[in-house]
């Protein structure tokens, strides 16, 4: 029974390794303000998917994790990660009910309050973006919402993860 319960953590976590593989890819610098937040989308996907064993905790960890890899400040991906991860739990039940399109408006709507509290603290330290362009990764996370979903359910449900 203890094995059961451990199958497929590792898949989860090597979806978020990746998610961290593709935040910090390097970009051209006009394509850099549209990077979708991929980490933000996995913890999205999970929480909704499994939120017995991806939850705010993780969130709080993987938000850890992305600030000593991208040097921001301790705590403003956690902060802001773990807000989306709260907000999924509590819209989960409503998120899974929906069409692909109905939940990449949640998506939109959930990265850009991460992408508003990464700015809220950014805006905290007198470095914060001087336009709203800031929200261009909610727009660009909602456009490949469709496929982050189908290809992590599709990986959820070849690796049995439950």
């Amino acid at each position: 029974m203890v094995g059961q319960q451990q199958h497929g953590y590792w898949v989860i976590w090597a979806t978020f390794f990746l998610a961290f593989v593709l935040a910090v890819i390097p970009l051209p610098p006009w394509l850099a303000w549209a990077r979708p937040e991929f980490l933000a989308l996995a913890v999205v996907y999970w929480t909704i998917a499994l939120p017995h064993r991806v939850g705010i905790l993780t969130a709080l960890l993987l938000g850890v994790l992305l600030d000593v890899l991208e040097g921001s400040v301790m705590g403003q991906n956690a902060l802001s990660l773990g807000v989306v991860a709260l907000l999924s739990q509590v819209l989960y039940q409503r998120m899974r009910v929906t069409n692909v399109w109905q939940q990449a408006a949640m998506v939109f709507l959930l990265v850009g309050i991460n992408q508003l509290v990464c700015q809220w603290t950014q805006n905290l330290q007198g470095v914060a973006a001087p336009s709203l362009l800031f929200l261009l990764p909610a727009f660009t996370s909602a456009l490949v919402w469709p496929v982050v979903l189908h290809m992590l359910r599709a990986l959820r449900r070849y690796y049995e993860v439950s």
